[in-house]
């Protein structure tokens, strides 16, 4: 029973009598304040997160594992189309906690499946990553591939990658050891010629050789802070084994090689075309072969044996992308607009007219916010200090206009 004491009485920790303390909990021998309560609770705390670090927030729930059609439909409610694309991420995903949970039970060891997503500029390889770790019950980093260079060189030692993972699981190495990583712009460090480099190639093959042991599974020394390896710097050993890459980037010019590829097959007097191939969309049939043609060594790639690839956005697309997920651009604004208690309407041809303009603007799904910020900056900058009655109506007339005068087609990629 905890209630206050009488004034003779005092904490048999700390010697603290009633009167210096909130309560004092009597027991069989002696008597204990809320003060020493709380520092005690602190100590056990400390200990405990020492030697077992944060792991309970990333232990795996066998029974909230969501299957490869459940992940893939959480995937829908954020990304419109690609759905090759969210097949491979979600199978993926699951086979990597299969992976965790019976790996080592049986005799066959089960290898992991380290995977490249290949798409241009704003169709989603990125916003499928963060996407996805949002249901995660592994630790989840994202690295960016550019600012990795050679050991010795100005810049990051691939390492480093493992640092950002570390810090999303504060330090615990043994729920690091169990993590996915997201390598974004890896076709950044394409190596600048298909022959093998006499000299240092700071940014490109010197980096894919770094990402071989990572990638492979192997016992790294990790920089706790990133950056570059000292000899006075304590290092955190970390192995790779258990966890899964995933590398993205735009790849621009990869078509080309393709198409290269898929129409030498054609050549000669007796060969029929293919009429199945869609001209449209070449990145669809990209395969390890075009990959090593951009410049990433066959080394790598038999570390990427998963290549998947995501669809060039129309205009369909970028109007849904606009309306439909849950964080679409439009709904954005309203909850902007609706904080200073303004509702926002806007026409479904203005809506349309939009993303024609940004399908022409060659950006992908960037381009939309883009052709969003010159419609609505304007009315932004104002209305917050302007009498208006509650209701900002934009049609497709008012649309033509904003972007007439921002002299969009100037900015238009040819």
């Amino acid at each position: 029973m905890a209630k206050k004491q009488k004034a003779n009485s005092y904490c048999s920790f700390c010697g603290r009598t009633s009167d210096d303390v909130g309560i004092l909990i009597k027991g069989l021998d002696g008597e204990i304040c809320d003060l020493c309560i709380d520092q005690a609770y602190k100590m056990i705390n400390d200990i405990n997160e020492s030697e077992n670090g944060p792991l309970q927030n990333f232990k795996i729930d066998k029974n909230a594992i969501l299957k490869p059609k459940e992940i893939k439909e959480f995937l829908d409610q954020y990304i419109i189309g690609q759905d090759d694309a969210k097949k491979t991420m979600a199978v993926a995903m699951y086979n990597h906690y299969k992976r965790l949970m019976f790996g080592k039970s049986d005799e066959v060891e089960i290898e992991k499946s380290n995977l490249i997503m290949v798409g241009e500029t704003g169709t989603g390889k990125t916003l499928i990553a963060k996407t996805v770790a949002k249901i995660l019950q592994v630790p989840f980093a994202i690295a960016d591939a550019t600012v990795f260079t050679q050991a010795g060189y100005v810049g990051e030692d691939v390492e480093s990658i493992l640092t950002r993972l570390l810090q999303a699981c504060d330090y615990n190495v043994e729920a690091a050891e169990r993590g996915i990583v997201y390598i974004d712009e890896i076709d950044k460090i394409g190596r600048k010629s298909d022959n093998p480099s006499i000299t240092r190639d700071v940014s490109g093959e010197g980096v894919q050789q770094s990402l071989l042991k990572l990638l492979e599974g192997s016992e790294v020394l990790v920089p706790p802070q990133g950056g570059r390896k000292h000899p006075d710097q304590k290092m955190i050993k970390i192995n790779t084994q258990n966890i899964l890459f995933i590398c993205g980037g735009a790849f621009e010019g990869i078509d080309k090689m393709i198409a290269r590829r898929v129409e030498a097959s054609t050549i000669g007097f007796k060969t029929n075309e293919d009429k199945s191939l869609d001209k449209t969309n070449l990145l669809k049939y990209v395969n390890a072969q075009d990959l090593r043609a951009f410049g990433l060594i066959p080394e790598l790639l038999g570390r990427l044996p998963v290549v998947t690839y995501l669809n060039p956005l129309d205009e369909e697309a970028l109007k849904r992308i606009l309306t439909e997920p849950k964080n679409a651009l439009i709904k954005q604004y309203k909850k902007l607009f609706e904080y200073e208690g303004i509702v926002l309407k806007i026409d479904d041809k203005a809506i349309q007219y939009m993303a024609d303009k940004a399908f022409q603007y060659k950006l992908g799904g960037r381009g939309l916010r883009t052709i969003c910020e010159l419609v609505l900056n304007d009315a932004m900058y104002e209305m917050p200090t302007s009498n208006h009655d509650g209701v900002f109506k934009v049609d497709l007339a008012y649309v033509k206009n904003k972007l007439e005068k921002a002299r969009l087609d100037y900015l238009k990629v040819a």
